[in-house]
């Protein structure tokens, strides 16, 4: 294939550098900054025919208005509730993602997180390395994971695979979804704060976007109560943030282990200085094999659409 013949593609945003060079090898490539001034691009930018970008950046509707000739939207995530999905329908243009490729390793991550925060471990982890142990500091007891009844917020692809891990040690695994989920046996609860009551530990597998924002509230964090743990590996969204910092401060809940946040990077500083609480810098996919083979993924779609093949992972 010539430099002629390469479809051109619009990098929006920072990519993973092994999905750049994969790109480089087979399109023009362009890159986009996220706040690039659409009514400013290149003209041969505006021959684009695909774009790719990260979940947490996503495609606006203002980027695919700017972009005359886009066919297709390839996001390196599960993830698209930062795109204008509804605008993309209207122009006609498809939206690919990531699914499956990345389950494995962000079930593990929340299997993680929860022990992480249970035990301690961060914490102590803070005890040994300041020396305090040396001097005699005694680390404060942990709770256990055994027998505790795990509640899963939404049981898709990941829930699942976050309650199969649990399994052996958990004493019950519920959920919540929409509507109760085919072919499991977990026990269904509708109501979402008669979910949380009834859960010691609440773990957030659900999507993300508009319809799941603030899904965990302050009332759901309150039927929780002060001995019980949340984990989220969803979407920062999707738990009132400013409520759950709250709740901890006051120990209103027992503990948080988070991978995700409501305005990433900005992660509210009231929760740095609390042992309860383990934070990550949304690394859930953040794994050398796992974003390959997202980066494999985006890429095989890509190939399907240029070649007039059907797309492996389509969103629209």
């Amino acid at each position: 294939m010539t430099d002629q013949t390469r479809p051109t593609i619009v990098a929006y945003g920072p990519l993973y550098p092994y999905l750049t060079d994969q790109l480089e090898q087979r399109f023009t490539v362009h890159a986009v900054a996220a706040d690039a001034d659409m009514s400013a691009l290149p003209a041969d930018v505006l021959e684009a025919r695909a774009l790719v970008s990260f979940g947490s950046v996503g495609a606006p509707a203002a980027i695919m208005d700017a972009l005359p000739k886009l066919e297709m939207i390839g996001l390196f995530s599960v993830g698209y509730d930062k795109v204008d999905v509804d605008h993309a329908r209207a122009k006609g243009i498809r939206v690919t993602n990531t699914p499956d490729v990345l389950t494995d390793d962000v079930a593990d991550l929340a299997v993680g997180l929860l022990y992480a925060t249970v035990r301690n471990i961060a914490a102590n982890d803070r005890l040994v390395r300041s020396g305090g142990w040396a001097r005699g500091e005694k680390p404060a007891l942990a709770g256990r994971v055994t027998g505790a009844t795990i509640g899963i917020l939404g049981l898709g692809r990941i829930g699942r695979a976050i309650a199969r891990r649990l399994e052996p040690v958990a004493g019950e695994i519920l959920y919540h979804n929409r509507k109760p989920a085919a072919d499991t046996a977990y026990r269904y609860v509708a109501d979402a704060i008669d979910f949380a009551r009834q859960s010691d530990v609440i773990i957030v597998a659900t999507s993300g976007g508009p319809e799941a924002a603030k899904l965990v509230d302050g009332a759901m964090l309150d039927a929780l109560g002060p001995d019980g743990v949340i984990v989220n590996i969803s979407r920062g969204g999707v738990i009132d943030e400013a409520a759950m910092v709250e709740r901890l401060a006051d120990r209103r809940i027992a503990g948080a282990g988070l991978d995700v946040f409501a305005h990433e990077p900005h992660v509210p500083e009231a929760l740095f200085a609390m042992d309860h609480v383990v934070l990550q810098p949304h690394q859930g996919s953040a794994t050398v094999h796992t974003r390959k083979a997202m980066a494999d993924l985006v890429v095989a779609n890509l190939d399907a659409w240029f070649a007039g093949e059907a797309l492996l992972t389509p969103v629209v």
